[in-house]
């Protein structure tokens, strides 16, 4: 059917019973789904409701992407763009932001979706310094968009330019994982210098492992270690690491999640030491900053629920989306 020679995509029907799941108003998924499986067909179904040019973006297409995620609510809304044309849509699950062009896209799973470095740019409008070095940090590590591409979209002067350049400067694609650049901001932010992913040899030459992090002009390693390293065949292979580090004359520190978020000040003494630096309040107060504006902390969180209308007593952080 077409109105004044536009073609008008097909609106989902009424579904009532317990074979359904209401996620918006007129918006339904299959009863019984959960997880990644829930997500897609919900983007599915609302996909079904929204005018064609729709094109899902920010943090919907980021993860639709693949890419590293910072811990998310759990009610995190669907981010869409429209062309500015479209019709007037109000929906509280959905975080809008109209284009003067259609917005541009690529296709997964039959969705419209946001190329990389847009759905990057978009995510720039709200989030924090440390949440965009994360989502640069795994695009250019899995190969999804270039620097160039960003540098790109960031020239458009587009709402989040600033930050996105801004963020673009302390990125590094050598990171392997979402908390290993959050390891790595933790300490360029405070001034230490650091280098990522060094492989490691002993006195004859022999390989010994490859380290995360290596404050630079010492022997001292910054390690994030994530849950695989609690597992039993890896634990041993990890201790015989440490060994081997130790006699080639390494000192290996390991961190998990909850330390890089809580315990900073803890962290940056372990590099200090190996230094020879004392570690001041002042010297710790920029990554207190950046932290506090990110998703990786209760304050940044809450920050972040009240731009995108969520209700406060809400707050809850799944974090499932970071990659190990």
């Amino acid at each position: 059917m077409t109105t004044k020679g536009k073609r008008r995509r097909p609106r989902q029907p009424r579904r009532r019973g317990p074979a359904w799941e209401r996620i918006g108003h007129g918006v339904y998924v299959p009863a019984g789904l959960d997880g990644d499986e829930r997500w897609r067909a919900g983007l599915a179904a609302w996909a079904e409701t929204l005018p064609p040019s729709a094109t899902f973006t920010g943090l919907t297409a980021a993860r639709l992407h693949g890419l590293w995620l910072p811990p998310l609510p759990d009610d995190v809304p669907t981010f869409v763009a429209l062309f500015e044309s479209s019709l007037r849509i109000r929906r509280p699950e959905l975080r809008i932001t109209r284009h003067r062009q259609a917005p541009a896209a690529t296709e997964i799973d039959g969705l419209r979706v946001a190329p990389v470095a847009e759905a990057i740019l978009a995510c720039a409008r709200d989030l924090g310094m440390l949440d965009l070095v994360v989502l640069i940090d795994g695009a250019l590590h899995l190969e999804k968009c270039t620097l160039t591409d960003l540098e790109a979209v960031a020239a458009t002067g587009r709402p989040g330019s600033p930050r996105l350049r801004e963020a673009s400067r302390s990125c590094d694609q050598r990171a392997e994982s979402a908390w290993e650049s959050v390891l790595r901001i933790l300490h360029t932010a405070c001034g230490i210098e650091v280098e990522p992913q060094v492989d490691i040899h002993d006195a004859r030459g022999v390989f010994i492992g490859r380290a995360d992090l290596v404050v630079t002009g010492t022997r001292t390693l910054q390690e994030y270690d994530g849950a695989q390293h609690r597992e039993r065949g890896q634990y041993r292979r990890d201790r015989t690491r440490d060994a081997d580090l130790a006699k080639a004359g390494y000192v290996r520190h390991g961190w998990m999640a909850s330390q890089v978020r809580h315990d900073g000040w803890q962290i940056l003494r372990a590099a200090t030491d190996a230094l020879g630096r004392e570690l001041t309040v002042d010297d710790v107060r920029p990554w207190w900053r950046l932290l506090e504006a990110s998703l990786f902390s209760k304050p940044g969180t809450a920050a972040l629920r009240r731009i995108w209308r969520l209700p406060d007593e809400q707050v809850g952080e799944s974090g499932r989306q970071i990659a190990a």
